[in-house]
């Protein structure tokens, strides 16, 4: 969330942002409001307090003194003080809730350069990358190939779990396994600490990653316990450090995550959704940095060019994207998505978001670095490296052949025990 520094001193940026993103002011002057009624009822608070121990001591000498009668008196004008500050108290800490719950909702300022649009329409291609593939045959979706080579059991799968869960199996299973092992070398190679986070968090660590007003739809909950199961490991490993003052000396801290993710994926989706596209229960390998404030936009650079670097290594036909300001988050600055060319689908879709959510998250995380002056918020990133089963659709439909086997992308082969094609599974 946004500091209350900002609210005070700077509140005319929000406002502009606000107007950027075409929302109303209404929530900014709320904040304000109870921002302002908050700090009353803490000096008025302080000056009953002060009331009270100044009363104590006119107490404690006038019975020195044998003074009974003004002892009495003191003692009876003060009489409800103990509770007007108790009632006063409780009224602060519930300004203070209801003014930070508010502000939990306010979004992050956007960085100057992202574009301005009303929706997905508005974002613009910031780079085209590999060579779009020229089939001299009609070319089958992710949907077909699984189908025809027996990669994926979806039906027996929902039998047992529901719809938009999976069996993967045979060479598909193992390519999925060899993009795993790829991505984590390439990005330890890159200065990344590998890191396996816990595929559960609790509200207070999910709140300060994101909007569960608005994510929360899409998490599974576990009851009955107080838990999530994860949506990406960007969640966990960015909280890692909740409630922590970091050493600047260790700034910043490079991870690569790998763990399952869980999304419900409500609402109705197109053909081109189907198979294993958008599923319930899939696999990413994640960049986290959490960052010196100066030097957070460099890192946002250089997330994007471990992506494009990694997805070139693949041989894939993808554009990198600039997300606007209608189609923006809550929680990022700026963001990039890579987009795969999906023949099937005949269409680029999203297989990598690139983010730096600035301080808004180490706000809500209470995250902290030490200064000379006191501690102030990290920066903190995150950037899809891989989302397995998105690249495994990308990989087939980019490098399928006629009779419908598919050429392994060169770096995965040593992976796959020197096989240059995946083969069908025999059952």
């Amino acid at each position: 969330m946004l500091s209350m520094d900002l609210f005070r001193n700077q509140v005319d940026k929000i406002r502009d942002d606000h107007d950027k993103r075409g929302i109303p002011h209404e929530s900014i002057d709320r904040v304000l409001q109870l921002d302002e009624e908050w700090r009353g009822a803490l000096k008025e608070m302080e000056n009953s307090r002060r009331e009270r121990n100044q009363a104590a001591k006119g107490i404690a000498e006038a019975k020195k003194k044998g003074d009974t009668e003004t002892s009495q008196r003191i003692m009876s004008e003060v009489k409800n003080l103990g509770e007007r500050i108790a009632a006063l108290d409780e009224k602060a800490k519930s300004l203070l809730d209801e003014r930070d719950r508010i502000r939990m909702r306010i979004p992050n300022l956007l960085h100057d350069a992202v574009p301005v649009g009303d929706d997905e329409e508005g974002n613009t291609q910031h780079s085209l990358h590999g060579v779009k593939p020229d089939f001299s045959f009609e070319p089958r979706t992710h949907n077909e190939l699984i189908e025809m080579n027996k990669w994926v059991d979806l039906e027996r799968a929902a039998k047992i779990a529901g719809s938009r869960f999976f069996f993967l199996k045979g060479d598909l299973a193992r390519l999925e396994m060899a993009l795993q092992t790829y991505a984590v070398d390439f990005l330890v190679n890159r200065g990344f600490t590998f890191v396996q986070p816990p595929v559960m968090m609790n509200r207070p660590a999910y709140e300060g990653v994101t909007d569960l007003s608005d994510f929360e739809t899409v998490m599974y909950g576990i009851t009955p316990d107080p838990l999530y199961m994860i949506a990406t490991s960007e969640h966990p490993l960015t909280a890692m450090y909740m409630d922590e003052v970091i050493e600047p000396s260790l700034l910043p801290i490079k991870m690569v995550g790998v763990s399952a993710c869980f999304r419900r994926e409500v609402g109705a989706h197109g053909l081109s959704d189907r198979g294993i596209w958008r599923v319930h229960q899939f696999t990413k390998i994640e960049q986290i940095v959490i960052s010196h404030p100066d030097e957070s936009w460099d890192h946002h650079e250089d997330l994007l060019q471990n992506c494009v670097d990694l997805w070139d290594e693949l041989g894939l036909h993808y554009e990198v994207v600039n997300i606007c300001t209608g189609d923006m988050g809550t929680v990022a600055a700026r963001k990039y998505d890579l987009e795969a060319w999906l023949p099937g689908a005949n269409a680029f879709k999203e297989i990598v978001s690139c983010s730096n959510c600035t301080d808004y998250q180490a706000n809500r995380l209470k995250m902290r670095y030490r200064t000379s002056d006191g501690n102030a918020a990290v920066h903190t990133l995150n950037s899809t490296a891989v989302a397995t089963s998105r690249a495994l659709v990308a990989i087939m439909e980019q490098n399928q052949e006629e009779d419908g086997r598919v050429l392994i992308p060169n770096c995965l082969i040593s992976l796959m025990g020197g096989k240059t094609h995946l083969e069908p599974c025999k059952w």
